[in-house]
């Protein structure tokens, strides 16, 4: 079993599985210390949704399987099985795309 079937994220978090970097038009290949991340990539999980002051919970405008454009800096990195993970909050989400 996977170690990600155990994690739930909690509130207004996501998990999402980083995109590949891809490799230059003329094919050369960076090593992973001069690449950018990736800052797309595919929800995997997605929490209840938050609560507000009156205690009314807000659902998720993300659903598994949207693939997703976040912040550079957002979330924490989570590696299981060989696989990078992001857990982030929904805020850190800029779009979704298709």
């Amino acid at each position: 079993m996977s170690n990600l079937k155990k994690i739930k994220p909690l509130g207004n978090r996501i998990v999402v599985e980083r995109e590949e970097a891809a490799s230059s038009k003329g094919g050369i290949l960076l090593p992973e210390s001069a690449q950018k991340k990736p800052r797309m990539g595919k929800v995997l999980a997605v929490g209840p949704g938050k609560a507000d002051d009156h205690g009314k919970l807000h659902t998720m405008n993300v659903r598994v399987g949207d693939r997703v454009l976040f912040a550079s800096y957002g979330g924490t990195e989570y590696k299981s099985d060989d696989v990078d993970y992001l857990i982030l909050s929904e805020e850190d989400v800029l779009a979704v795309y298709n």
